[in-house]
Formats: C-alpha cells, structure tokens, sequence
C-alpha cells in the first residue's frame, strides 16, 4: 500500500481544524505535525489528529520531512510562508488571501510553477451545491448570453482578532475578508473574462478611509468584455437586520440564476432558477460544504497531482482586488 502524503498545519484555530478535519475524513492523507502559538489550539488539534506532532513554528515543519502544508495564519504571512514550503518541495493549501497584493500572490504562482506542487486556495463558496448548480447553468448556455452580476457579503460582525484592521498586516478590510470570494465567484463562473474598468466606494465608520485605515464596507462596479457588468458590496457590522447576507446572482437573455443564503446563515444556502417572474428551487440545504475546497485538495496531493495551471487564476483574482483597491500592479 503507498503511503499517503504527510501533510503539516500551520495555524490550528477554528478554520484551520475545520480544514484538517474535513481533509482527515477523506483518508487521503495523514497529519504529520502541527504548529500554533496556542496551546488550546494545539491541544483541540492533537485531539482530531493523535498522531502527529506539536512543533514550534514553520522552521520545524519544513524540516519534519512533509509532503505537504495548510497555511492558516495571519493574511501578511501567507505569500511568505507559502513560498517557503513551496521551496522545500511541498505542496501547499493556503487560507485566503494568497497574498495582500496581486505582486505577492504571483509571486507564489511562480513558486509553485517552478517547484511543481500542487497549490489551492481556500474558496470554499465555489464548492457549495448551489454555486455549482448556478456555473453550470452559466456555462451551459442555461441562461443565454450572461450579460450581469451582482453579488454581496455582509456580515453583521466585524472580526475578533486585530490584525484585521491593520492594512499592513491584513492587506485591506471587508474587501480582502469577504469581498474576495465575491470576486472570485465572480471571474470562476464567468470564466474569467477581460476587466475592462473598475470603481470602487469605500468607507469606515460611513466615512471616507484616512491613512491607515480599512474599509468596513465597500461597493465596486466592474466593467468586463463584452458590455457585461459586474456589481459588488461587501461590509462588516452592516445593521441588516440579521447575521448575514449573501448572495451571488447571474443575469443573461433567458433567465438568471442565483446562489443565496437562507435565513440569514452564514452555512445554509439555496439556488433558484429565474425565469420571468417564476422561481424554481434548483437545491438547499442541508449541504455540508465549508470543508470540500481542503478535502479536494487533500484528495488530489494524494493521487500525486503537481502544479495546476488553473492556478495562474488566482493572479486574477487578486488583480481585482488591487484595482478595487486602486492599486494598479
């Protein structure tokens, strides 16, 4: 029997057990070592995987002779330390963003190029039954010629840990945390058309940002080949009325489709089919999705997959973020 790839956690809180969790029921890999300053973190972590070893930092698991690496730190370490592993020959799942800038993530692409390891990011939206019911009415030409977008992320919270809020260490606000899987929802589903332009509307506190700050809500308008257009808003602690609102919703000659969340949930989702003013339920919940992006990952690292060029993708991604940010590469 091959053994299955070692794999080591960086970063053990609540999402990063979630992923180590959902990659250890697909049997496809063990869990070699584990590193995190925390030593409740560690402990919760030890008891979803007894095998493997607590180790001080990234040093140490780059030397625990690893097949591959789940980075979930703070966004400012993520481009540099899945380099790092990059380099020493180990495939890499890193929690988003890849990177704070568009610069940062190719950097990691080319890593993983020039390496030839498997690299994925977590956007785990894209991985719900509902998001995959409304691609493929998109690409199959379901909803004719896709000519708009719009999709939206509020979330009545603001985050609890305060790096966050620095946009040194963060690389921006509600844009970077939750916009980004708009964004990404966005270019997959579409296929990844050309940006024709960009504006964006960001604010803190309802007030224009000053140096320093991050945006705690945010609207942009992108242009795409074509004609088509694409609108986004994304905040936290939006008085909407409930915990959260999402939503992704495509629009084309002959009917849209969107993904939604139900009841204000941050788990449960629907997708629905519009056709004039009828609706059909395409599928709901339950549907236990938060971890496929990390099983899927996992699962490929153990049928010895490399690099993906699928994954020059994610430059994309991170470019619209950039410009969203009027930040030009």
């Amino acid at each position: 029997m091959t053994a299955r790839p070692r794999v080591g956690f960086l970063g053990v809180g609540w999402i990063g057990r979630h992923r180590m969790e959902a990659m250890l029921k697909t049997g496809a890999i063990e869990a070699a070592a584990i590193a995190d300053p925390s030593d409740d973190m560690a402990e919760e972590a030890l008891r979803l995987a007894p095998g493997a070893v607590r180790v001080e930092g990234l040093e140490d698991l780059l030397g625990a002779g690893l097949d591959g690496l789940v980075v979930a730190t703070p966004s400012a370490l993520h481009a540099e330390q899945s380099i790092a592993a990059l380099e020493r020959g180990l495939a890499v799942f890193c929690q988003k963003p890849l990177g704070r800038t568009a610069a940062e993530a190719r950097e990691v692409v080319e890593a993983a190029r020039r390496t030839d390891r498997l690299l994925a990011v977590d956007f785990s939206y894209r991985f719900t039954e509902g998001m995959k019911k409304v691609r493929d009415l998109v690409r199959g030409g379901g909803l004719g010629e896709v000519y708009a977008a719009d999709l939206v992320f509020h979330n009545a919270y603001g985050p609890d840990k305060g790096w966050f809020y620095d946009a040194a260490l963060s690389g921006g606000g509600c844009v970077m945390d939750l916009g980004v899987h708009l964004i990404d929802l966005a270019l997959w589903v579409l296929d990844y058309p050309r940006v024709i332009s960009v504006s964006s509307h960001l604010l803190t506190g309802g007030k224009p940002l000053a140096d320093g700050q991050v945006e705690d809500y945010a609207t942009a308008q992108v242009e795409l080949d074509g004609g088509r257009s694409v609108r986004l808003a994304c905040s936290w602690r939006l008085p909407a009325g409930r915990e959260a609102v999402i939503s992704a919703a495509f629009y084309g000659t002959s009917g849209g489709g969107a993904l939604r969340n139900v009841g204000g949930s941050f788990y449960d989702f629907e997708s629905e089919l519009y056709r004039g003013t009828s609706t059909e339920r395409l599928s709901g919940p339950p549907d236990d999705w938060g971890g496929r992006a990390a099983a899927n990952w996992a699962v490929r690292l153990g049928q010895g997959e490399r690099f993906d060029p699928e994954t020059e993708r994610l430059v994309d991604v991170a470019a619209l973020v950039d410009r969203i940010y009027r930040r030009e590469a």
